[in-house]
């Protein structure tokens, strides 16, 4: 059913769309990494998973929420000395039946092991699809199941512990706050509605107060949103500078590793380098090519050039870096003319060559390693000014298009209770502010959202 009012148009969608899959299959997947490890993991879940253990397993017999150990056989075979980790509906992960095989960690037993459980009755789990079917059995909301996948994919540890956050339900929570203050204000009105003679309607100055405390409480998790598209996506910082200024070797003394290759020769660095480092957010430090006179140079260092003045345009922090012992002089001018209007650090470097230092600048040697913890300090402190200390709310940008539009359904329903306008017309808007937040926690989406969230997820969660 489509509806529209005035500019807004909502969709109501039979809730949870997902409910016309009745039955699911059994599934299974390989839980951990794949390579060499103490440790691998195969997952099973489905109606099958504890007949496809009986016929494969041989050991002290396995009773949900007790570890059995045993091995693995395949036609009388002995494949692997396994540990059972049994656990009954709906008392799991996903809701269903779930077997864990713990096994030795190498890549060959574990894919023997999960060829030995599809060819017993088991299929391979596509992407996401154990967290999916956790969604569908409710043992999760959507904004759960999210966190999930920001937990596993975390690159720093704050943002891992945010994550866990709204794997706990931090964000559910306070959806679900919202969603009651607007649900109680639309039953009232619609319960004036369909019953004029039992109940009034509620007054316009109720509508008001009620529709204004639900407006804060979604910019509250609005405020939050720079921030978790920083932690969620992190930082570029590029290093920028002439030809042997000494890029690579600040690039390997940040990361503390010989990553980059210096040499004393001019115009070594050819391409863009990049690794990630933890500052609180995710820092992707990028190294690159020297910047100078196109007619110079060859072909291929040409072409490193214009991935630096790219790396120049996209980065959020630029440390620009000249030679301590030279001074400024005009090539280090026209580079920095490039980067002045960005956020930077201008950095001497080759401290350990002379005394002399200049107000502007941080002096440092990536040769000797002086001035680089006081670098690192700066770093940190710009770094630290692109989030909030403390993000109460982590959200995505699937989530933060939905409150917009909550947001925008709301302000509409506010300006029509002010002027007093038809509770009827009011309640349309109302509406849709709630079902934009159902889409958020998912009850209500559709298939197609369902299907792009959990296709970002790994296989074997």
């Amino acid at each position: 059913m489509e509806t529209g009012c005035k500019s807004t148009r909502f969709f109501v969608y039979n809730s949870y769309i997902m409910n016309i899959i009745q039955e699911f299959d059994t599934i299974a997947a390989i839980a951990t990494p794949i390579g060499t490890g103490g440790v691998g993991v195969i997952r099973i879940s489905g109606d099958k998973s504890f007949s496809i253990a009986n016929k494969i397993f041989t050991g002290t017999k396995f009773n949900p929420g007790k570890i059995s150990h045993g091995w693995i056989e395949n036609d009388g075979i002995k494949i692997d000395e396994v540990i059972i980790l049994p656990f009954k509906n709906p008392h799991s992960y996903t809701g269903e039946d779930v077997i864990e095989i713990q096994c030795h960690g190498g890549i060959n037993v574990v894919r023997n092991i999960l060829d030995i459980v599809l060819k017993n009755g088991a299929r391979m789990a596509q992407r996401g699809e154990f967290t999916k079917r956790a969604f569908l059995n409710k043992k999760l909301d959507l904004s759960q199941a999210e966190a999930v996948a920001d937990l596993i994919h975390a690159k720093t540890q704050k943002f891992a512990i945010q994550s866990a956050k709204n794997l706990s339900g931090v964000l559910a929570t306070k959806i679900n706050e919202i969603k009651g203050l607007i649900f109680e204000v639309l039953s009232r009105i619609v319960a004036g509605i369909d019953f004029p003679e039992d109940v009034a309607e509620p007054s316009y100055e109720y509508i008001v107060e009620r529709i204004e405390t639900a407006l804060i409480e979604t910019d509250k998790i609005l405020s939050c949103a720079k921030s978790s598209d920083i932690m969620r996506q992190g930082i570029k910082v590029a290093i920028v500078g002439k030809p042997n200024a000494g890029k690579s070797s600040l690039f390997n003394r940040l990361l503390n590793t010989h990553r980059a290759i210096v040499t004393d020769i001019a115009g070594t660095t050819r391409d863009v380098l990049k690794e990630t480092l933890d500052m609180n957010v995710a820092v992707t430090l990028i190294d690159t090519a020297g910047i100078r006179d196109t007619k110079e140079v060859g072909e291929v260092e040409e072409i490193g050039i214009k991935f630096s003045k790219q790396s120049v345009d996209e980065a959020d922090l630029i440390l620009f870096l000249y030679n301590a012992f030279e001074g400024m002089n005009a090539e280090d001018e026209i580079i920095f003319n490039l980067i002045k209007d960005k956020k930077y650090l201008k950095i001497a470097n080759k401290s350990d060559l002379t005394e002399n230092r200049a107000d502007d600048s941080i002096y440092i040697s990536a040769l000797t390693g002086e001035g680089i913890e006081e670098l690192k300090t700066e770093i940190k402190n710009i770094v630290c000014n692109f989030t909030l200390e403390d993000t109460e709310f982590i959200t995505n940008k699937r989530q933060q298009d939905c409150l917009l539009k909550c947001r925008e359904s709301l302000l509409q329903s506010l300006e029509a209770a002010k002027n007093e306008e038809l509770q009827d017309l009011i309640s349309i808007d109302i509406k849709s502010a709630l079902l934009y937040l159902d889409e958020i926690t998912g009850e209500v989406i559709t298939d197609d959202i369902l299907n792009n969230i959990f296709d970002n997820f790994c296989i074997g969660k």
